[in-house]
């Protein structure tokens, strides 16, 4: 099933993310999570890719095994890099081959040996560039792109983030996932923003759950994150006992949600961090307005 058909329509939807193991060795640990995950029946979840496409393998491995026993549909992440154009045009067909539906296609971080490389030498610069790689490859693939509330971290300005996100919504994304925020009011302006300047996709909104302090530093330097007041409170009070921060953060994430939906935001991406317990517990906070 294409993920349009899941984002397009009236119901609520509560999608939650897992990630592949760092190591050969974990895969048995991490594949467990991500059926604990699946067993809550979210809308969809999606499976990111190894970083720098170490332990990409696993990918389909635990997309194909969430689809196929659970009946969740999935959505793969791939990135581009620092991948050659082989190697990308490789990892579609096998997309298409294990029955993946549903892309999401991103640049990826850039690793610190390429950083200093003349990136006009480099097979794909930017996601639109993978994104048209999709499109041009002759599968029939849903394309999912991401989109910064608060502005991509190499984008000079909100206004040259909005036409780059205009470009990618041109070029045949199909649907966009928020980076994390936690502060719904930045959303809302980008929501008003985007929409003016004519992107009418379907936006997911995502959302991760802090539970532990240390996670604090670590969202802030991969999304550069506004921390409202209210969050830091929430961190200085309870930070420092780890059952009270876990608590806290899913109430936090909770209350986030429930105003999103209250303000007509349908679909809702959960960042779980291969967290069974917490996936859990936030949707059993969210049962009756799910009504599941």
């Amino acid at each position: 099933m294409k993920l349009t058909e899941i984002l397009n329509r009236k119901e609520l939807s509560l999608s939650f993310e897992v990630f592949p193991p760092k190591t050969d060795g974990a895969f048995e640990e991490v594949k467990l999570a991500t059926e604990k995950i699946a067993a809550l029946k979210p809308s969809f979840v999606s499976v990111t890719y190894g970083a720098g496409g170490g332990t990409s393998k696993y990918t389909l491995d635990i997309a194909k095994n969430v689809k196929s026993v659970y009946g969740v549909e999935t959505l793969a992440h791939l990135t581009c890099v620092s991948s050659s154009r082989e190697t990308v045009k490789r990892r579609i067909a096998e997309m298409a081959d294990s029955g993946v539906e549903n892309v999401m296609a991103l640049r990826g971080d850039i690793p610190e040996y390429m950083a200093a490389e003349d990136r006009s030498k480099w097979d794909y610069r930017y996601a639109i560039d993978l994104i048209r790689e999709i499109k041009d490859s002759g599968y029939d693939f849903c394309i999912g792109g991401a989109c910064y509330p608060e502005v991509h971290p190499e984008s000079s300005s909100s206004r040259e983030d909005i036409l780059h996100l205009k470009e990618k919504a041109d070029a045949g994304c199909d649907f966009l996932t928020t980076q994390m925020f936690f502060d719904n009011d930045l959303l809302y302006a980008f929501l008003y923003k985007i929409r003016e300047a004519g992107i009418n996709l379907p936006i997911v909104a995502g959302v991760m759950p802090i539970t532990n302090a240390k996670q604090v530093e670590r969202a802030v330097k991969l999304s550069g994150s506004f921390m409202p007041k209210r969050f830091k409170s929430l961190v200085d009070r309870f930070g420092s006992d780890a059952e009270a921060m876990k608590q806290a953060g899913i109430a936090y994430a909770t209350e986030q949600i429930i105003d999103l939906y209250a303000n007509n935001v349908k679909n809702v991406h959960v960042y779980t961090m291969n967290k069974p317990d917490v996936a859990e517990k936030i949707k059993n906070n969210l049962s009756g307005i799910l009504g599941k």
